[in-house]
């Protein structure tokens, strides 16, 4: 695509500014939620603790500092569905900060009007210490107008390109992106107002914070009515007045089914364009809005609402302790500000609020006529208002780092709220007593995200009750009191992250910054009755006839859409689809004959149609309607009526189906004679019921449709019995079991029916179906796998065909077993080792997929570390049917309490390197594993000692104490080096240095130079006072180097990336400490050279290329 770099934007230099890449217009350059304050690298890792999608992309770009291009893609990865890129300006958009962003890869090919949101993290790994890591945390709304967006400063170029900072190593730089994708199909369907009673706010593009707070103020019904009640007239605008603009909004939130749009209100509040936007965050715009409707409400009925609710009162002191003086001032505020560093809960933010300060020493306080004395400092609260606001410190300056960064940590806040606690501790001796400061939790506001951005919702219980609900912009949820409590507490929480074997702790980005209580005293005042005598006249016709006209627009749009499709399914469609396509209900509307017809139509037109294409006299057709039970099954409900009949199908579509559809569904009744030829239908009474009939044979495990019969509600099932027969072609006395499928989700619920009871008593009704059995002989049940009807139809809902694949050949089916969604870990892994012909099913190890990546997962499924095969199919919200195994050598649950390390060994003489893989239980030691190493592996003396070194780009950072334990040894991301101790090293002289010595070349890039490490490190003895020439002498005989090419070899000293070079003459000894300090291995000595050596895969580290030995792998 198209770049174009708009002039970088006058800011500090300590502010980030969240961007697309491209220019956009001034007033409309960042729709997106921001905290306004200044953003730096934030490196707490932000995992979602939802269930949509999410991955973890990671980018190595190696010869960075050689890029010469303005802009670089990463390659497409996919996560929810969507193909997403990591786009990079490796020298600055424009600005001298390396510019990072995602992009949605496939942009230019999406059709019209394509939208999609994703929480994403952008990270910069700090190869050195991955602590340093820099990652920056959004969230983002893509369409076609800003496909990518990120971050034009996302870290100096200065410290990007500064060797000692390790973000480039060796000249690679490692990006990695975590996305979170949310899926908003259901945001078009979902129906907030019918599924809660509540409508939502519409999201301006940056204005969910503000929407939090509107519905948490809407939900103050007192506060709600204060508002009704300030004075307005029908010649206001909204757009200019904030009491109309209020009103208006609250108006449409009580009244309007669909979710309400807060322009009009922005508006009045002045705000124009979105730069406005960015200089309010909750606190600030519940501050100004109340500031401005108290002074709206001067000089009117409703005069001094805010105080009454919102305003409570403490008193500050100052107390000498040596004399009689005590200094106090009242003030008032309308909410409080709580630590939550430090703070494990609301309690522990309050015992700190009015926590005693010693003034003395040097901080003595100056007191009138007494001069210096030592005092008490301190604040108690005189009275706290009915509804009380608490602004929780999510958000801190850090001075070490000198920026603001988010407080995760967990607090939690209670459901009630004593503030009159151990005797009153918070009160001032002033305070009225007799009031009960017992405050029950009406709202949570929450804000998910980091410092650099995210996204606010609010919890909300409007009337007190245990019902919960969420307000998340248009759409409002229904939730438990888990969900606004315990979740929004914040902390860490443990995650398995897909990249390596152990799950580690993630700070969760979810949490609470603003809490509501009202107190339990007043909540029948605050929660009280608002209706429409509470609202304006004028103001009730001027929203009426807004709703009239959106209405008459709504109906216009309908109007467009004059056909409503009809589906009809007759009896030939049941006997087709059950017992083959289905087996519960009835029938596949989506398989039935559908004819499109215009909504003017009479129904009796229709008719006629209908009676024409299959050649039966009108008057033998009766329709029936579907009606959709509480239990989820569809079933024909009543014919419909002669009235009916007249009716245009339209009109008809309307009185069947309540939801926004444009489908009728019939069923089509036509009764037989006894000569088959169609007859009237019958009449039909309260009385008769029409029942659905399904056969069920247990040894051919089948089961189908047999037809209907009209049967009466007093009658009994045994008086049907020869005519069930009959359908079923059997002997007329047969004896034969009856059950009613009463429905199939999440259960089967299908019980036997009393033949002695009237169908009454049966609770029977129209549409309902009835599936009937020879009975199976005690004797032959054994053999059969589903001996009545329940068993059957519970393995049918149950049955799950799974593919399984190698672990090794993951894109291939190898075979398919049909199991049972019910079965156990076990009951699958006995089926897989049956099918594999293995005698020990412990041997299976099970994988799930990832149905987004189409991968296997990570992390194989632990030995019955899940209970049945639904739990190892689900990923997310989606189900698969894909299984991967492997077979294992040894039982899963032994492997489970080994650690696996893969060692490489290098011989001390031959030229080769063998990479052994040493398992041995978890509590073991590196001693351990030597000396299990020492019976793998060739020795140049049976006496020799081995060590164990962590190798990470071509630098040894540790050799492994022998008592270490290796379950915490991750071998994933660096070597593990098994080699020989030489004696050198253990005859070593009192003033003999053991020093690293790596391998290096240099490249200048942005007049910068950069250091490059490659090739194998090692570790060389010197002695004092001995020269480089000498030291080199022994190196090239260690490293086996001709003449000619050791003779272009430059030697240096090297500390934190700075090369000193050294001559022949040099002591080298001087150089290096003579202690040992943390971070040896950034003092070094240097072999300079070119790198030309062929790079080789090397299978326990990419990052090894020259200087290596010949690799084997045994194992």
């Amino acid at each position: 695509m198209t770049v174009m770099t708009p002039a970088p934007i006058d800011q500090p230099e300590d502010e980030e500014m969240l961007v697309p890449h491209s220019d956009l217009p001034e007033n409309n350059h960042q729709p997106m939620e921001v905290v306004a304050q200044p953003e730096t690298a934030n490196n707490v890792e932000n995992q979602p603790v939802e269930d949509p999608p999410s991955s973890r992309f990671t980018w190595r770009i190696d010869n960075f500092s050689r890029m010469n291009t303005k802009k670089l893609y990463s390659d497409i990865f996919v996560v929810g569905g969507y193909k997403w890129r990591v786009l990079i300006f490796p020298k600055g958009n424009n600005v001298d900060h390396l510019s990072m962003y995602l992009d949605v890869a496939d942009s230019a090919s999406l059709p019209y009007g394509w939208s999609r949101y994703a929480q994403f993290c952008l990270g910069l790994v700090n190869q050195i210490h991955n602590k340093y890591s820099v990652r920056k945390d959004t969230q983002h709304q893509f369409n076609a107008r800003e496909s990518d967006w990120g971050f034009t400063s996302f870290m100096p170029l200065s410290d990007l390109y500064d060797p000692s900072r390790g973000y480039l190593v060796n000249d690679t730089l490692i990006i990695e992106a975590e996305v979170l994708v949310r899926r908003v199909v259901d945001y078009w369907t979902y129906d907030s107002k019918k599924e809660t009673g509540y409508v939502g706010l519409k999201n301006q593009g940056a204005t969910c914070y503000m929407n939090s707070l509107l519905q948490t103020l809407y939900h103050i019904p007192y506060f709600r009515k204060a508002v009704y009640h300030m004075p307005t007239t029908e010649n206001d605008l909204p757009s200019q007045s904030i009491p109309l603009a209020l009103q208006s909004l609250f108006y449409k939130l009580q009244y309007s089914d669909n979710s309400v749009a807060t322009k009009e209100l922005t508006k009045s509040f002045g705000w124009d364009t979105y730069d406005s936007f960015m200089q309010h965050d909750v606190q600030e715009l519940n501050r100004v809005l109340c500031e401005k409707l108290e002074d709206k409400m001067k000089g009117t009925v409703v005069e001094g609402t805010i105080q009454k609710l919102f305003e409570g009162h403490h008193m500050n002191y100052i107390e000498c302790i040596n004399v009689d003086y005590k200094s106090t001032r009242k003030e008032s505020f309308y909410d409080l500000q709580l630590d939550v560093k430090g703070c494990r809960d609301v309690y522990a933010s309050f015992d700190k609020y009015v926590e005693v300060e010693r003034l003395e020493g040097d901080n003595k306080y100056h007191a009138e006529q007494y001069g210096l004395q030592d005092a008490k400092k301190g604040v108690l609260f005189i009275d706290f208002p009915p509804v009380l606001q608490l602004q929780l410190k999510r958000f801190e300056y850090d001075f070490m780092r000198d920026t603001m960064v988010k407080i995760n940590d967990r607090y939690e806040f209670p459901l009630q709220l004593d503030l009159d606690r151990e005797n009153g501790k918070y009160l001032s001796p002033e305070a009225d007593r007799s009031v009960r400061n017992l405050y029950t939790l009406h709202s949570v506001l929450v804000h998910s995200g980091g410092v650099h951005g995210g996204h606010y919702y609010a919890f909300i219980r409007p009337t007190l009750s245990d019902q919960w609900y969420k307000f998340d912009d248009e759409r409002v949820t229904k939730e438990d009191i888990k969900r606004a409590l315990e979740e929004q507490y914040g902390g860490e929480e443990e995650t398995n992250p897909g990249f390596n074997n152990t799950p580690f702790k993630f700070t969760k980005y979810s949490n609470a910054y603003m809490l509501v209580y009202i107190r339990e005293s007043d909540k029948d005042k605050i929660i009280c009755n608002v209706d429409e005598q509470d609202i304006a006249e004028h103001l009730r016709e001027r929203l009426k006839k807004e709703q009239e006209e959106k209405e008459h627009k709504k109906k216009e749009k309908a109007e467009a859409h004059l056909y409503t499709i009809i589906k009809v399914a007759r009896d030939e469609n049941l006997v087709e689809q059950i017992g083959k396509d289905i087996y519960f209900d009835l029938v596949d509307h989506d398989k039935v004959r559908s004819f499109r017809i215009q909504k003017q139509t009479p129904f009796n037109v229709f008719k006629e149609e209908v009676a024409k294409e299959i050649g039966i006299p009108v008057q033998f057709l009766r329709f029936w309607l579907w009606a959709k039970r509480q239990n989820h099954t569809y079933r024909p409900n009543r014919p419909l009526t002669p009235v009916e009949e007249t009716q245009s199908v339209g009109q008809l579509r309307e009185v069947s189906n309540k939801v926004h559809n444009a489908e009728l569904k019939l069923f089509l009744e036509v009764e037989l004679g006894l000569d088959l030829h169609p007859i009237a239908p019958p009449d039909k009474t309260k009385d008769d019921i029409l029942l659905f009939f399904k056969l069920y044979d247990p040894e051919k495990e089948e089961l189908r449709y047999v037809g209907r019969l009209f049967v009466k509600s007093t009658g009994k099932a045994a008086e049907i019995l020869s005519k069930l027969n009959e359908m079923a072609g059997y002997a007329p006395e047969e004896e034969i079991d009856l059950y009613e499928e009463i429905k199939f989700e999440p259960n089967v619920m299908c019980e036997p029916i009393d033949k002695k009871f009237t169908f009454r008593a049966c609770q029977l009704e129209d549409g309902d179906i009835v599936c009937f059995q020879k009975p199976t002989p005690v004797e032959n049940g054994e053999h059969l796998r589903y001996p009545d009807v329940p068993s059957f139809l519970d393995y049918v809902h149950n049955r799950q065909v799974v593919h399984f694949r190698s672990l090794e050949k993951p894109k291939e089916d190898d075979f398919s077993l049909e199991l049972s969604k019910l079965h156990t870990y076990d009951d699958v892994v006995e089926r897989v080792a049956q099918q594999l012909g293995l005698d020990d099913p412990s041997k299976i190890r099970l994988t799930s997929h990832n149905c987004y990546s189409q991968q296997p997962k990570p992390q194989p499924i632990k030995y019955r570390g899940v209970e049945r095969l639904t739990d190892m199919l689900v990923h997310y919200n989606q189900t698969t049917d894909i299984l991967y195994y492997e077979v294992l050598d040894i039982p899963l649950p032994e492997l489970q309490g080994l650690k696996t390390l893969k060692v490489a060994f290098h011989h001390a003489t031959k030229e080769e390197v063998v990479i052994h893989t040493i398992r041995l239980p978890k509590q073991s030691t590196v001693g351990d594993v030597i000396n299990d190493l020492k019976t793998k592996v060739e020795l140049s003396h049976p006496d020799a000692e081995l060590r164990l070194l962590e190798v990470f780009y071509h630098k040894i950072y540790k050799v492994f104490p022998h008592s270490e334990k290796i379950e915490n040894i991750n071998d994933q991301y660096w070597t593990l080096r098994a080699e020989e101790v030489p004696d050198e090293e253990k005859n070593l002289g009192p003033n003999d240095r053991v020093i690293h010595v790596y391998h290096f070349t240099k490249d200048t890039a942005q007049n910068q130079m950069q250091i490059q490490n490659f090739g194998e490190p090692f570790f060389l003895v010197i002695h004092e006072g001995e020269t480089l020439a000498e030291i080199k002498a022994r190196v090239q005989k260690k490293l086996q180097v001709a003449d000619e090419e050791f003779a272009k070899w430059k030697f240096a000293f090297l500390s934190l990336g700075r090369p000193e070079y050294l001559q022949d003459s040099d002591i080298v000894s001087s150089r290096f400490q003579r202690r040992d300090v943390y971070g040896a291995w950034e003092q070094y000595l240097g072999l300079e050279h070119s790198d030309s050596a062929p790079k080789r895969a090397y299978a326990a580290n990419q990052n090894r290329h020259t200087f290596e030995k010949p690799v084997k792998i045994y194992n």
